[in-house]
């Protein structure tokens, strides 16, 4: 069992049959009455974020949540396939399951799946990925680093705003939390 009183980021708890994890909290304690915890939690199945106010002493089942490393083999459809690297056995995870997350998604690429009582139920994906830019208005002489900037679209769909002088081909640093451009990847 879990207590308000313990609660960190990302911890996992059950409530309704559902397991959440929590975002961010915040431990009260009023002049007068017990003290309380505001809590927003995000549903590890369906995405949604609620808030609630918990109460000193309450107390939660921990949910039978396990995620193993696995790698992104490819897409069939809306169909995602995942290879486990210790004993090679392969799942398939629906699409809409990861939400935007897909457009990140690379080849091989390593993540970690989770599972709640056995079942696939999300996607963690790495922190920042490397995608080439698919297309963007073309960059001319003059364009500087410090000028405006351009919607480009990157390998997958997901689209971002980049500096002027960037050019399609070029390899970009994504970060997955944010879905936003960080730098360029040279190679």
């Amino acid at each position: 069992m879990l207590e308000v009183g313990s609660f960190k980021r990302n911890s996992k708890l059950e409530i309704d049959g559902f397991p959440y994890t929590v975002v961010d909290f915040q431990h009260v304690k009023p002049g007068k009455g017990s003290a309380f915890t505001r809590c927003k939690l995000r549903n590890l199945i369906t995405g949604q974020q609620l808030e609630r106010t918990f109460k000193s002493g309450d107390r939660f089942p921990i949910p039978d949540i396990s995620a193993k490393d696995m790698q992104y083999l490819y897409a069939e459809g809306d169909l995602l396939t995942f290879m486990d690297t210790s004993d090679y056995e392969q799942i398939t995870i629906d699409a809409s399951t990861l939400g935007d997350s897909r457009k990140f998604l690379v080849d091989n690429m390593e993540c970690a799946v989770l599972f709640y009582n056995n079942k696939p139920i999300n996607v963690e994906l790495q922190n920042f990925v490397e995608l080439p830019i698919e297309y963007c208005e073309p960059g001319f002489k003059g364009d500087t680093a410090q000028g405006g900037t351009k919607p480009a679209t990157l390998a997958g769909g997901h689209t971002v705003t980049v500096p002027l002088y960037l050019n399609q081909g070029d390899i970009l640093k994504i970060d997955t939390r944010t879905g936003e451009y960080v730098e360029k990847v040279s190679k």
